[in-house]
């Protein structure tokens, strides 16, 4: 059973992550590769309502992919959105990626490649992890306008779709713990954390939902 301090817990990162920015009109839309498919999902929704005349998805594999989605995650979120009514030209596919760093260099190597002319970007993560990729994309380009985006989702729907519920605390505390550590190893700029959410990721971390931290060393 998770408890209902946790459940709260849970909320105060979730609430977080979530940078509420209001989507406008972009240079390119950027989906980062993930176990949840909503990711290519959300970044349809907002290529259908003109936010930008390109989708490039971006991700390889990972421990939590590599058997429901073999052909490597942009690879099934491209697929997915040529169901969805994407046509092929709009779509680019960075399929080398493992992680956020390299989401976003290997995109935007893969943008200039292709002459693409890039000032502002959209970037769609997973719910809980905007903040995350807004701040690793801020360091790593630095004069491209970066808006984040993702599915329009709460905790308990979110929880809901992926049937799952420890997996996605696990989440949310890995991708807490990132913003705490990778600054100082210059992998994204430095945020400020509130003395609230930095208590809930305390107590969580406390409660054994860590399997997806890193070493900070």
């Amino acid at each position: 059973m998770i408890s209902v301090q946790t459940w709260s817990d849970a909320q105060l990162l979730w609430d977080f992550q979530q940078m509420r920015h209001d989507p406008q009109p972009c240079s390119v839309g950027i989906g980062l590769g993930s176990h949840d498919l909503g990711v290519a999902d959300a970044t349809v929704n907002l290529y259908q309502r003109g936010m930008f005349p390109l989708i490039l998805f971006t991700g390889a594999t990972s421990r939590t992919t590599r058997d429901r989605m073999p052909r490597g995650e942009a690879e099934h979120y491209r697929e997915r959105a040529l169901e969805l009514g994407v046509p092929a030209s709009a779509i680019l596919v960075e399929p080398r990626a493992r992680n956020t760093g390299e989401n976003i260099n290997f995109a935007r190597e893969l943008l200039a490649e292709r002459s693409v002319e890039v000032s502002s970007v959209l970037l769609v993560s997973k719910p809980y992890e905007e903040r995350r990729a807004y701040a690793t994309a801020r360091r790593l380009w630095p004069g491209v306008a970066i808006v984040s985006a993702s599915a329009p989702m709460t905790l308990s729907e979110y929880v809901d779709s992926m049937k799952d519920p420890r997996l996605v605390l696990d989440m949310l505390v890995g991708a807490q713990q990132r913003l705490l550590v990778y600054p100082e190893q210059g992998f994204m700029i430095r945020q400020e954390v509130p003395d609230s959410v930095a208590a809930a990721y305390e107590r969580l971390c406390a409660e054994g939902f860590t399997s997806r931290l890193v070493s900070a060393n």
